[in-house]
């Protein structure tokens, strides 16, 4: 009964995405990782659900069901994006062709890198741990980089790229010879050969980000949106079918979109569902866009 319910609500709100899809779709960036989903009745088998942030504009968080991560599944989601958006991510090769296809600024993500060195000076064991560990040097020139980003979060963009030509810029040197210097000599297989294969790999887009200082350093945003669902996995662990599926992906865009915004979920809702069976035009449906709730909407 409950999917059932979920299913029709989610069923009136198809052509209110289609105004909503647009707000994501020429966006200053998008960044999405992929979440492996049980998929409807074959709980063995491997769906996914596609997450997407904009960088500009109005906060939008878009999740979309796929039964599969192939370029037939991930070319739909660029559909009509505009040559030079700017598309962060993390390494999955099928965003190369992607980025190469729709004439796009790729970027690469710097958690994700951090990451894998983290994973790297945690393997050691800590009496053996100290400042001269190349993990642990990696882990703090890359926190450098972080720490810029953090102190420039409010200043205008052209300061923050100033920032980042005098300063990110030398310490992404000293990254790259480190980089350089290490990666013959490490063992591939391991956890610090992995990571430093990872950052040779993906160098060129990590490195882009200092041209604008629009552009982000990482896809933590996007990292941050896909938490709940994360969490929620955990408990109903996957979906009936496919459009139970698709109709978690449209709920927990919308949800997560509202609480970009700054909006209760519950709230939101009660006023979209109160309006949107009076909507019959596209106007109608921009009009009931989070950012477009009144202050006091009258329930």
């Amino acid at each position: 009964k409950c999917s059932c319910q979920k299913r029709q609500k989610t069923a009136t709100l198809k052509p209110f995405e289609s105004a909503f899809y647009p707000r994501f779709c020429w966006r200053h960036y998008a960044a999405h990782p992929r979440l492996l989903y049980a998929a409807p009745r074959q709980p063995q088998a491997k769906s996914y659900l596609w997450a997407q942030v904009n960088g500009s504009g109005p906060p939008v968080r878009m999740f979309s069901y796929s039964p599969g991560r192939g370029a037939q599944h991930a070319q739909k989601l660029y559909a009509g994006v505009q040559p030079d958006t700017v598309l962060m991510t993390d390494g999955y090769e099928l965003y190369n062709g992607i980025a190469h296809d729709h004439q796009l600024v790729h970027l690469g993500c710097w958690a994700h890198v951090r990451r894998g060195f983290i994973k790297a000076e945690e393997s050691v064991p800590k009496a053996a741990r100290s400042s001269d560990l190349l993990a642990t040097r990696f882990v703090k020139l890359i926190g450098k980089l972080f720490t810029a980003e953090a102190r420039s979060a409010k200043w205008t963009p052209e300061r923050r790229q100033r920032l980042r030509t005098r300063y990110s810029a030398r310490v992404l040197s000293l990254v790259e010879r480190m980089m350089v210097e290490h990666l013959p000599a490490v063992v591939p297989s391991s956890l610090l050969g992995k990571a430093l294969q990872y950052m040779s790999g993906q160098w060129p887009k990590l490195v882009r980000y200092i041209e604008n200082g629009n552009w982000p350093l990482s896809n933590n945003l996007c990292e941050n949106a896909i938490r709940p669902f994360v969490v929620g996995r955990k408990g109903w662990l996957f979906s009936d079918t496919v459009a139970g599926a698709q109709a978690s992906a449209n709920l927990y865009s919308l949800v997560e979109t509202y609480k970009a915004n700054g909006i209760e979920p519950y709230r939101y809702l009660v006023w979209l569902f109160t309006k949107l069976p009076l909507a019959a035009t596209a106007d109608d449906y921009a009009a009931l866009m989070p950012w477009s709730m009144p202050a006091t909407p009258n329930l």
